[in-house]
């Protein structure tokens, strides 16, 4: 592992927001300083959750030093340095305007908005408040696997892309009593599979292909209508149903294709109703050189098809992406001993801080959350026209 550096400058973080998202922030935040050589120190400064005994004990559990139950307090501490919003979408632009506005660098979940619109206010407020670093947690690009395909496709070892298929396949609401969570409910998650899964592949598409989309033909559905209401809170994508049944008001699969505007094609498939796919992301990309495959459930390996080699003995070859010259492989462990989920939440965390410290831009930025928003809403538009081509406004436009 990398060395620590001793009486780094701290940097004080607070967490709204503890429960899936939260928890999985927290080790990221802790770990990152363990692992990596950082100009500052991050310090777990508080979490906020409007329980109190509850965001104590998340508090004693994840690792925070204190707790506050008004995010406008937390916001307003002066050991607080970063805002690091998991809560759901409904309240990130709210938090994140504020927080920029106070003079705080802020790290908010995907997506990084409901709409549009409240997505276009975060981004103004990030751009008049040029000091301050304001990201969105994309996290899978910081997966090794997918760095290096990056790399790979950036430096040209696939040529000009022509397709790319890109699906995220879940089955956690297979089960029609699986209760009505605020996933499922617009007014607080704006959309389903959609948002959730779907927002994933849209940035993934973009940034490892290197352009924004340009258009998109889309179908959604909701195959269970109605659920049960909760019987208690929800814990990541655990739920118990108690009486009563509500309205499921977002979409449980999106499926649509798309078009760059170099030419190249694209599909994207986001459900939570595919048996036996607990996380599978799977991404096939197809150049004129050559081919990447990638599944999240495999995330230690890359498969890359040469084109230009001898058809006797071409064919695709598994990379196992754990070699000290891979990205962020030097600060763990020896060769072949694979990284995990949580991985790339530590990686989040100290991309973040480097670029706190060395005033950079961040990446995604918020500009970049912007952008994988408009292309949710075009392929909602799609989907209520009968799955019209529906051009994806740029960020310039």
């Amino acid at each position: 592992m990398e060395s620590t550096v001793a009486h780094r400058p701290r940097l004080g973080i607070g967490l709204i927001g503890y429960a899936f998202m939260g928890a999985v922030h927290s080790q990221g935040w802790r770990t990152a300083g363990r692992a990596f050589d950082l100009p500052l120190q991050p310090h777990l400064a508080a979490v906020c959750g409007r329980n109190q005994q509850a965001a104590q004990a998340a508090a004693d559990k994840l690792g925070w030093s204190s707790v506050e139950t008004d995010w406008r307090q937390l916001i307003a501490r002066d050991d607080i340095d970063v805002i690091d919003i998991c809560t759901p979408g409904e309240s990130h632009a709210e938090i994140a305007i504020a927080a920029l506005d106070a003079g705080k660098h802020v790290l908010c979940e995907k997506p990084l908005a409901n709409t549009v619109e409240e997505a276009e206010a975060m981004v103004a407020a990030a751009e008049r408040n040029p000091g301050r670093i304001a990201m969105v947690g994309f996290n899978y690009r910081r997966t090794p696997a997918l760095s290096l395909a990056h790399s790979m496709i950036k430096d040209g070892r696939l040529g000009k892309i022509r397709h790319v298929r890109f699906a995220y396949l879940q089955d956690w609401l297979v089960d029609p009593d699986f209760p009505l969570t605020w996933r499922l409910k617009r007014e607080s998650a704006g959309s389903g599979a959609l948002g959730d899964l779907g927002s994933h592949l849209v940035d993934l598409a973009q940034h490892l292909v290197g352009e924004p989309l340009a258009g998109v033909s889309a179908h959604m559905t909701t195959f269970v209508p109605e659920r049960p209401l909760l019987a208690t809170a929800s814990a990541g994508l655990s739920a118990s149903a108690g009486a009563g049944r509500g309205q499921v008001t977002v979409d449980d699969a999106a499926l649509f294709t798309a078009r760059f505007p170099s030419g190249a094609l694209a599909s994207f498939e986001a459900t939570r109703f595919a048996p036996g796919r607990k996380n599978a992301m799977q991404i096939e990309i197809n150049g004129e050189r050559g081919s990447l495959l990638f599944d999240l459930e495999r995330l230690n390996e890359l498969h890359y098809f040469d084109g230009t080699e001898p058809g006797a003995h071409a064919g695709f070859r598994r990379i196992l992406v754990t070699e000290p010259d891979h990205p962020y492989v030097a600060a763990w462990w020896p060769p072949g001993h694979g990284l995990g989920y949580e991985h790339a939440f530590v990686h989040q965390a100290r991309d973040l801080v480097h670029a706190i410290a060395d005033g950079t831009h961040p990446s995604p930025s918020f500009a970049d959350g912007l952008q994988v928003q408009r292309v949710l809403a075009a392929v909602e538009e799609s989907a209520s026209k009968d799955s019209v081509y529906t051009a994806v406004p740029t960020f310039e436009d």
